[in-house]
């Protein structure tokens, strides 16, 4: 048998080559680094250029990113409560009934909530029971007949229709009603309860920022009680006072006192909590803001609808075995206190991020001077060619099995010296 000129690799030969092959490999990969070539450009209104976008960019990371925005630190919310608790007496005079009215009378609800209504003013209809009486003379049921009167509820009446006109009195309909029924007619003005101006509010606030484990209450470091019972609050004077005098919470709300108190409206005091605690906690103080959500409608705007705030609250009692009642169309300001809270402190992860987005950011400057150099200048065909080497493809011997491209081209230049 004839065998060949040329030997056939053994199998150990094989295996050998193939390690040294990933032996290769590995090591090129691991101790091997590659970086991408530059080149200088000398041109100045494209380095200008440059220049000019990376400041840009540094200026918003530093003034925007990590100044204004705090990029360097996290954040949480407050979770928290509100209690308020009101003080005053106010006087009224009303047909020569002279009458007191303490919180119990004034204030709605009772329990101290962040969301309460002081009465201001008030429509006033006693001794009212159920028994068939006229429609008020304001209504708009008015008749001619009975027929006009047919068994029915209005949704704006005040009773059930008996189905009788009475055209001999008032020509209303009656109605099974508490009677008398109310005539709202007319509102008191001024205001009857003009001195609640002078009522006070106490509030009292406390968060915590579970993150970041810290409590913190709005009777801050060096208010006590000797101050509290002096205090008045002022946002030059005593913006940490936590007694508020009512005449001057409208006031700073934009609004008129006498023109609210008539007709009722809304009050938001916003008492808001923005802590930096990479400071001393003690620096962590409330402030306070006031804004008129509805009321104090403008007297030239005569079409305004539904101006004011007001509701009916009934005091019932019973009067020789039958029950009666007090009816009360109260018009008063609701107050809403609101709490908005944020704390900030510095933390490794925002700070690299912000640090991290800003450094790709920088690679703006990159992609437009590249943009200019091959696009827009006059010799954007060199700057082309120095930016890209362009090689042609080339028929070359197919490689050995295990031999890298690495290897071979070392070999031609060996081969070449």
């Amino acid at each position: 048998m004839y065998t060949s000129g040329v030997e056939r690799p053994s199998s150990l030969q094989r295996s050998s080559k193939m390690k040294s092959f990933i032996t290769n490999t590995l090591s090129d990969f691991f101790f091997e680094y590659e970086t991408p070539r530059q080149v200088l450009v000398r041109n100045r209104r494209v380095a200008v250029v440059c220049r000019l976008i990376q400041l840009g960019v540094l200026a918003y990371i530093i003034g925007w990113v990590f100044i204004y925005e705090k990029g360097y630190q996290s954040s949480d919310t407050a979770v928290g409560s509100v209690l308020t608790k009101m003080k005053g007496v106010g006087y009224t005079n009303v047909t020569g009934e002279e009458r007191i009215w303490d919180v119990a009378d004034y204030v709605f609800p009772v329990q101290g909530d962040s969301s309460f209504v002081v009465m201001t003013n008030y429509i006033m209809t006693k001794g009212q029971k159920i028994e068939k009486c006229s429609e008020p003379p304001n209504s708009k049921n008015r008749c001619s007949s009975d027929a006009d009167c047919e068994g029915r509820s209005e949704r704006t009446g005040d009773g059930h229709m008996t189905g009788k006109c009475l055209v001999n009195t008032t020509k209303m309909c009656e109605v099974l009603a508490w009677c008398p029924v109310e005539d709202d007619g007319s509102i008191p003005d001024p205001a009857l309860l003009m001195s609640a101006e002078n009522f006070t509010l106490f509030i009292k606030n406390t968060i915590n920022f579970p993150a970041y484990g810290v409590t913190r209450c709005n009777l801050v470091e060096g208010i006590d009680n000797q101050y509290i019972k002096s205090c008045l609050y002022d946002p030059k004077t005593a913006p940490l006072c936590p007694i508020f005098r009512l005449g001057d919470l409208v006031q700073m709300s934009g609004f008129n006192f006498a023109a609210i108190a008539k007709v009722g409206g809304a009050i938001g005091i916003i008492i808001d909590w923005t802590c930096n605690l990479d400071h001393d906690q003690s620096d962590c103080k409330p402030i306070y803001s006031f804004h008129g959500l509805y009321g104090n409608p403008d007297e030239a705007d005569t079409a305004r609808a539904s101006v004011g705030y007001n509701f009916r609250y009934a005091k019932h009692y019973m009067e020789d075995k039958q029950e009666k009642r007090t009816l009360l169309k109260v018009f008063g300001i609701r107050f809403d206190i609101i709490v908005r809270s944020v704390a900030r402190k510095f933390d490794i992860i925002p700070t690299l991020t912000a640090i991290g987005s800003g450094v790709g950011i920088f690679g703006v400057a990159t992609v437009v001077c590249d943009l200019i150099l091959l696009y827009l200048l006059p010799k954007r065909e060199f700057y082309n060619n120095m930016k890209f080497k362009v090689t042609e493809t080339m028929e070359k011997e197919p490689l050995d099995e295990f031999k890298s491209e690495k290897e071979v081209s070392k070999s031609d230049s060996a081969e070449g010296s």
